[in-house]
């Protein structure tokens, strides 16, 4: 059984509009009440409040004369909402998140539905507190004898409504298997490049709308902050945003469907994205590739079609080692791309080399991991290509034996670009 969510866009009457910004509008107010009392809590009493004592502040404030309006809108909402504020606080104090920000009524908003606050009947969604169903643009339609379990409504910046539902597929989704395997380099001039010596080109999906999207945010500059003006010309800019977005997923979906369709195992490097957007150098043009969402689908679309994805160490020098020999150079700059060995006069390309290299590790790996001995791959490897079973270079296999100095940030992104 696998969890997925199928999103539509839909177009609410005048009537279903109305309820559902007021609903969208009650949630962001109750998120940021909940948010600023917690927040006050720790600063002034160093009280940690959680989830019971903000849903008995909602009590509270829905008897307030101010707040009555809280009444209004389907209460499971409001109580969902207090419940992400809760899993927010989670991450946060797990260290997978930063402290929990206030919601603005410029980013749209979302507000999820449970199963008592709507009615699912003949292939039709009914939310609470609306008598007639929401009409949903079914592009699709979802498994049979699937019944959403939970349902979410989100108003984008550039207004568009969308709602995600949430079901169980019980389908068998695995595909039949097949020998093929494949290391990934992921680059900026070349989205990804394979160890089959393919090259896939970085669609730079921003740089095509980038002279608009720079013209119309000047546009907006020059506006007069909570016009009318300012609100059309905000909009433009969100549109335009949003096209960026769905061009980029849309190239992103069909790349990563057509590699697990293709391939049994897929081997690419864990890399940092994170920490790698940091250099202002670099940061639109790593964005604008995607790498983060590219590695994300794969993991997700390889647990359901049965496929395998390895992850390697970021600090594996793939781009620097001879596939050929496994000779390592002490340094690559990143305007060299194609270099000879000089152990064996190997002439190489530094991506296709570096995908190569990527595959072989990640056999090793995958050995490893399905526990079988690895003097198998690894043996096929030192005939192939001369290297040794663990990678001389690679600071992730000597971390256990001696502690070394780390690479600093530009060796770290130097790396991951290549």
């Amino acid at each position: 059984m696998v969890e997925k969510a199928y999103k539509f866009r839909f177009y609410p009457t005048p009537e279903q509009e109305s309820l559902l910004r007021r609903t969208l509008g009650c949630v962001r107010l109750v998120y940021n009440k909940a948010l600023a009392a917690r927040t006050q809590a720790w600063y002034e009493r160093q009280e940690r409040v959680g989830y019971k004592q903000t849903s008995a502040m909602l009590t509270n404030w829905k008897k307030q004369e101010d707040l009555d309006f809280l009444t209004e809108v389907s209460s499971v909402t409001l109580q969902q909402g207090l419940r992400h504020l809760q899993a927010a606080f989670t991450n946060f104090f797990g260290g997978r998140a930063k402290y929990p920000n206030f919601k603005k009524k410029r980013n749209g908003g979302s507000a999820e539905f449970t199963k008592s606050a709507f009615k699912w009947k003949d292939g039709q969604v009914y939310l609470a507190k609306c008598a007639e169903p929401l009409p949903i643009r079914w592009s699709r339609q979802l498994p049979q004898n699937c019944v959403p379990s939970t349902i979410t409504v989100k108003l984008d910046p550039s207004g568009r409504w969308s709602i995600s539902l949430r079901v169980n597929d019980t389908r068998d989704l695995r595909l039949n298997p097949t020998n093929k395997q494949v290391g990934i380099d992921l680059g900026i001039t070349n989205l990804l490049t394979t160890s089959d010596g393919e090259k896939i080109a970085n669609p730079k999906k921003l740089n095509k709308l980038h002279k608009k999207l720079r013209l119309a945010q000047k546009s907006l500059s020059r506006k007069t902050k909570g016009s009318n003006n300012y609100q059309k010309a905000r909009l433009k800019v969100a549109r335009i945003h949003a096209k960026i977005k769905d061009s980029r997923e849309d190239y992103t979906h069909k790349l990563t469907t057509q590699l697990i369709r293709e391939n049994q195992t897929i081997v690419v490097e864990d890399l940092a994205v994170k920490n790698m957007v940091k250099n202002h150098k670099l940061a639109r043009a790593i964005s604008d590739a995607n790498w983060g969402e590219v590695v994300r689908q794969l993991e997700y679309k390889a647990e359901w079609y049965g496929r395998e994805l390895i992850k390697i160490d970021r600090y594996f020098p793939s781009s620097k080692r001879c596939s050929i020999c496994g000779h390592v150079v002490e340094k690559l700059p990143l305007n060299i791309r194609q270099w000879d060995c000089p152990e064996c006069g190997s002439h190489h390309d530094r991506d296709i080399n570096a995908a190569i290299n990527i595959l072989r590790m990640g056999t090793r790996v995958g050995d490893r991991r399905k526990g079988t001995p690895t003097k198998k791959a690894a043996g096929l490897a030192v005939s192939v290509c001369g290297a040794t079973v663990r990678p001389e270079e690679s600071k992730s296999w000597k971390a256990g034996a001696m502690k070394q100095k780390a690479p600093t940030s530009n060796a770290r992104e130097s790396r991951a670009i290549s």
